[in-house]
């Protein structure tokens, strides 16, 4: 049982690349404050509905199950991607909800002693207007603080040139650049 003072590190999930730098600093960070890591990751059914509407049935209980399921999987994928595991120096609580990704975190870092930890919004401009970023939303409507991480810089220089251009030369680029700062390493 958690003890009502003790900090907590809250992390949304998505296993995108930003996010898994965004889970590299929440754990680096519960390891640190000797903190306990609460990983969260949220999911919906396809037909975006929990409970069904008023004449339309929700899901059965067998396909919320198999959802359920599956969002357990991504969470774990992510830490194997991050990890190549859950990282055995750090004590995880995981939280697997049913409910838009900015209500499950909002639900679960319901304390002022919490770090809410959040990977920032990669998505063009056009698809922001769309559908808000849900980082920005949960920044805003924390009750304890919230640290974004930027996205790798991978991510810049990919998006960088037009999907259609991007070859293996640009990932050559990265590793070129990494090359340069540290050049001699020893193996």
């Amino acid at each position: 049982m958690l003890s009502p003072g003790q900090e907590r590190v809250v992390v949304g999930v998505n296993g995108s690349i930003a996010n898994l730098a965004a889970l590299r600093v929440a754990v680096a960070h519960a390891r640190v404050s000797d903190a306990l890591l609460v990983p969260v990751l949220a999911w919906v059914p396809v037909d975006g509905q929990v409970g069904g509407g008023r004449n339309v049935p929700g899901p059965s209980r067998a396909v919320l199950r198999v959802c359920e399921e599956a969002a357990h999987d991504r969470l774990n994928n992510a830490f194997e991607e991050a990890f190549g595991g859950h990282p055995a120096f750090v004590r995880v609580d995981p939280v697997v909800s049913c409910a838009a990704p900015e209500d499950a975190l909002l639900r679960v870092a319901n304390r002022e002693s919490d770090l809410l930890v959040l990977g920032s919004a990669t998505r063009g401009r056009i698809s922001l207007l769309l559908q808000p970023s849900v980082t920005r939303y949960c920044v805003a409507q924390a009750r304890c603080p919230a640290l974004v991480v930027p996205p790798p810089e991978m991510l810049g220089v990919l998006r960088a040139r037009p999907r259609w251009l991007r070859r293996g030369h640009e990932l050559e680029r990265i590793d070129q650049s990494a090359a340069r700062r540290s050049p001699n390493e020893a193996t």
